[in-house]
């Protein structure tokens, strides 16, 4: 497997690092968590003009028909910035939804506004109580003369109070089966809750009563998404394992760095060998890491086979929280207290990684899933 990065990617990602460098430094960044929307409209589109999101939508609908690996250098650039802008909700579940699911209608009047950034999507799926389940149980979406009537709950529903709609998944038939929606968020009947998350980005729990959904909101065929869903999510799943390797070098560059620099009894900490052996496990870690997920974005790219894009997906993410764990954690303690100061980008990479390794699935959910594959 060729673990470079063509010249393309390579010019795409440095675009992109120039763009944060410039314009979302930390303390650039600091007050954009705490403004109405929780990020930087500016920001987003720009990463849009620069084709982010784009990259991974079919030529057919206007996009530049790549892939996952495409995407890897420019989303560990986001990952070293700790970007919170919408992006993995964009391209890795909205998009790759649409593309899959979408009839030619529906693509030919929600791809443009997707590519361009002017219309934001989130992915509400996961239910309360139900944890990484993918299939919906609760929420239901009933046939009418008309359309349809969905009703339900979605919890921590990551971009949803900044997305102008949301792809819902509901029950429509049986149990373990499922459809997709499209639903404007000002629908009558439909509630968000906001909150943020623990490294800072915005969700919202959301519940639908009695929300009347005209015919062509189905996106796909009735009860077939389940495939489509996990699909998408391992495909997201992959971005984000490349988000959290860009975080993990940044991380281990900036500890190395300090270590450097921070004296004691007269000499810099670096010359002890203790720490020395410390920041070797961490590099080894980020390596191992690296690898993994070069080998998830590839497979989601490359392979027909389900469970082959399942094991390989499920590993990395395995290999990436225990990464992501020890990474963020010896960070910390290398810088010492002020390691957890919210002064110091290093306590905001430690919440993200923390974020990381939770999200789409914890490290035992992956082991369980990696397991029952065989």
């Amino acid at each position: 497997m060729n673990f470079e990065t063509s010249s393309e990617q390579q010019q795409l990602a440095d675009a992109v690092r120039k763009l944060l460098a410039n314009d979302y430094s930390f303390e650039k960044r600091k007050p954009l968590l705490q403004s109405a929307s929780g990020f930087s409209e500016a920001i987003w589109s720009k990463l849009a003009e620069m084709g982010l999101t784009a990259i991974a939508v079919p030529e057919a609908d206007g996009g530049f028909g790549g892939g996952a690996v495409d995407l890897m250098a420019a989303m560990e650039a986001c990952g070293e910035a700790l970007v919170v802008e919408p992006l993995l909700e964009q391209v890795g579940l909205a998009g790759r939804l649409l593309s899959r699911a979408g009839s030619a209608a529906q693509r030919d009047a929600l791809m443009p506004g997707l590519i361009d950034g002017s219309t934001r999507y989130a992915f509400a799926y996961l239910e309360p109580g139900r944890r990484y389940e993918l299939a919906p149980e609760a929420t239901t979406a009933k046939a009418a003369a008309d359309g349809w009537v969905l009703d339900g709950a979605k919890a921590v529903v990551i971009g949803a109070p900044s997305a102008h709609r949301l792809i819902v998944s509901a029950r429509t038939g049986g149990a373990s089966t499922a459809s997709l929606f499209i639903v404007d968020v000002k629908a009558a009947g439909v509630t968000l809750n906001p909150c943020r998350t623990v490294d800072g980005q915005r969700a919202a729990d959301a519940t639908f009563k009695g929300v009347k959904l005209k015919a062509d909101a189905l996106l796909g065929a009735k009860d077939g998404a389940l495939p489509l869903i996990d699909e998408a999510v391992d495909f997201a799943t992959a971005l984000l394992c490349a988000d959290a390797i860009g975080a993990m070098q940044f991380a281990n560059d900036a500890t190395l760095e300090y270590i450097k620099t921070r004296k004691q009894f007269g000499v810099p900490i670096a010359s002890f060998q203790v720490l020395q052996h410390r920041m070797v496990e961490m590099f080894i870690h980020l390596e191992q890491a690296r690898s993994m997920a070069i080998l998830a974005a590839a497979k989601v790219d490359s392979t027909t086979d389900t469970a082959e894009r399942q094991r390989a997906v499920s590993a990395a993410k395995i290999k990436i929280a225990d990464a992501a764990r020890h990474i963020s954690q010896e960070s910390v303690q290398l810088h010492g207290g002020m390691g957890m100061t919210e002064e110091l980008k290093i306590s905001h990479t430690f919440r993200r990684l923390t974020m990381i390794a939770q999200r789409f699935g914890d490290a035992d959910h992956h082991l369980e899933r990696y397991a029952a594959l065989g």
